[in-house]
């Protein structure tokens, strides 16, 4: 694994972080010792994005939802709610 000194990493730091988002990651070191490491994260392809709403249109909600089990409800804590 490639290291580089601060100095040198700021100087390419564009250069160095095309490298690690292609798999080449580094090391960036202060006074010779190694301070953190470079890599590339992992995103989903745009295909494997979860999306809000991909079940538009394929899931029906009955009209009387709000008042499904009222009944049930009505059994087990009577008019005194």
């Amino acid at each position: 694994m490639h290291t580089v000194n601060i100095h040198e990493a700021k100087t390419h730091l564009s250069r160095l972080i095309d490298r690690a988002a292609k798999g080449e990651p580094f090391i960036i070191a202060k006074s010779g010792k190694p301070m953190v490491k470079v890599v590339a994260i992992d995103v989903p392809a745009a295909s494997e994005a979860r999306r809000v709403g991909f079940m538009a249109g394929k899931v029906s909600v009955p009209k009387d939802f709000d008042r499904m089990g009222s009944d049930e409800i009505e059994q087990l804590f009577g008019d005194d709610a």
